[in-house]
C-alpha cells in the first residue's frame, strides 16, 4: 500500500530535495496527526499542488504541525490534454458523487453548472457554502487517490453564461442520449476538453443548441442512460484511458 498523501502550502517543495524537511500545517496536519494518528518514524507523501510529490519520514508530529524529512521527490508529467467536467447541479448528492469520482480518475478542473432543469439551486449564502464543499470534496478525493494536484472548482455558471466559458475550450463533449456519434468516435485534441453533463431531467433543447453553437459536440456513451452521478466519470474514464493511461 502506498504511503498516505497530505498537502502542504503552495510552493512548499520549491527547491527541495532528499534530506530537506517540508512542513505540513493547519487542517492537514491535524488530519494526519489527530485523525489518522500518524507518528514520528512513519512514512508519508507530501504534495504542494504543483505536481511535485515528496516521500519521507515524519520527524515531528504535533496537532497543528507535521515535519517530514524528504527521502525522494518526484514530479508528475504535464499532460497535453486538460480535462474539465462541467457538472450540472443534481439532487441527492449525485453531483457531488460525480465530482468525487472524477477527481479520483484525474479530472483537472470542475465547473458547477446551474442548468435549466437543475432542481438544486445555488443561491445567496448557499452558493458560497456549496462551492467550498466541492473544494473540500476534491481535496479529500485527491488525497485518497494519491494524486499530486487538486482540481480547481471554477465559479458557478448558468445556462446563459456557460457558452462563453465553453468557447474558451479546444473541444466540448456534450453527453446526450439522442446523440448519433459515440464517445469512441471523438478525436481527443491537445489543449482543453470540457465534458458537459446535464441534470436529472437532461439537457434542454435550448441549452444543447447554445452549446453546439460555440463548438460543442453531442456524444452518447452507449445504449443505456446513466445517472448524473455516473455519466461524467464514465466518459472521463474512456477519454483518459485513450489520452493518458
Amino acid at each position: 500500500m502506498t504511503a498516505r498523501l497530505f498537502f502542504a502550502a503552495a510552493g512548499a517543495l520549491d527547491g527541495s530535495g532528499p534530506g530537506d524537511t517540508v512542513t505540513v500545517t493547519g487542517d492537514e496536519a491535524r488530519h494526519a496527526v489527530v485523525v489518522s494518528r500518524l507518528e514520528v518514524g512513519e512514512t508519508v507523501q507530501v504534495a504542494d499542488g504543483s505536481g511535485r510529490v515528496a516521500e519521507g519520514e515524519i520527524v515531528a508530529a504535533a496537532r497543528d504541525r507535521m515535519a517530514v524529512q524528504i527521502v525522494s521527490l518526484r514530479e508528475s508529467n504535464q499532460p497535453t490534454t486538460r480535462f474539465v467536467l462541467m457538472q450540472a447541479l443534481a439532487k441527492g448528492g449525485r453531483d457531488e458523487q460525480a465530482v468525487e469520482a472524477a477527481t479520483e480518475l484525474g479530472v483537472d478542473a470542475v465547473i458547477p453548472w446551474q442548468a435549466d432543469r437543475s432542481i438544486v439551486q445555488w443561491r445567496g449564502d448557499k452558493a458560497g457554502k456549496a462551492h467550498r464543499k466541492w473544494e473540500a470534496l476534491t481535496l479529500a478525493a485527491s488525497k485518497q487517490s494519491r494524486r499530486a494536484t487538486v482540481p480547481g472548482i471554477e465559479p458557478l455558471v448558468t445556462s446563459r453564461t456557460a457558452p462563453a466559458r465553453l468557447q474558451e475550450a479546444d473541444a466540448v463533449v456534450i453527453l446526450h442520449e439522442d446523440a448519433e456519434a459515440s464517445v469512441g468516435e471523438f478525436d481527443i485534441p491537445a489543449g482543453e476538453v470540457v465534458v458537459v453533463v446535464g441534470p436529472e431531467g437532461g439537457i434542454s433543447p435550448d441549452e444543447l443548441g447554445a452549446f453546439e453553437a460555440v463548438g460543442g459536440r453531442a456524444i452518447r456513451l452507449g445504449p443505456t442512460v446513466l445517472r448524473a452521478s455516473n455519466a461524467g466519470p464514465t466518459a472521463l474514464a474512456v477519454l483518459l484511458a485513450r489520452a493518458r493511461w
